[in-house]
């Protein structure tokens, strides 16, 4: 049984991460994107915990439905719709299971849905997927994190923005790989697995 509480501790760490590490996110993205990845997601941050931090939730779909909307709202580009569908599909599965790792691979589809995106692509995906089958196995840790961050370096984007650069986005580590590492790094931080 996950508590709301150490959910709403989960997004709170992850909006404090994204907002203390929004220059490095930025940094990524100019490298290979928009430039605006740190920004757009400090911005998400803050209206999700003023959405969340003040609402009594009796159920998880509520919540999640609340930080997915929020999300899809406030965060520009594409990271918004992304992170977005993310969380509505794991309000939705919410609605069958509290399991984490059920909820995380909801997520997962939900974003493969809305990005059209495989793993080997350089996407968030490429953190996603790896998480997701480790929190199935209850082995998830921050090494499997930071490298499944890492293996996105040597990726060569095929999707969204960077794809444009083709072999130059080589050598670049994904900004939504970053993005989502710290969201997982929450996820352990915040006492959810241990629920």
């Amino acid at each position: 049984m996950v508590e709301i509480d150490a959910l709403k501790k989960w997004i709170e760490l992850f909006g404090e991460a994204v907002t203390e590490n929004k220059e490095t996110l930025n940094q990524l993205d100019s490298d290979i994107g928009d430039g605006d990845h740190g920004s757009n997601m400090t911005r998400g941050a803050a209206a999700v915990k003023e959405k969340v931090s003040e609402a009594d939730y009796d159920n998880l779909s509520d919540f999640f439905k609340d930080v997915g909307m929020t999300l899809v709202s406030k965060v520009g580009g594409a990271s918004g719709p992304l992170y977005g569908s993310a969380f509505i599909s794991m309000a939705k599965q919410a609605k069958e299971s509290d399991d984490i790792a059920s909820l995380i691979e909801a997520g997962l589809e939900g974003v493969q849905k809305r990005g059209k995106a495989e793993t080997g692509e350089k996407t968030m995906i490429d953190v996603w997927s790896p998480v997701a089958s480790a929190l199935k196995e209850d082995k998830l840790t921050s090494d499997l994190i930071q490298d499944s961050v890492e293996n996105t370096k040597e990726m060569k984007a095929t999707k969204g923005r960077a794809s444009y650069l083709g072999d130059r986005s080589v050598g670049h580590i994904d900004p939504g790989a970053q993005s989502s590492a710290y969201l997982f790094e929450s996820l352990l931080k915040a006492g959810v697995l241990n629920g």
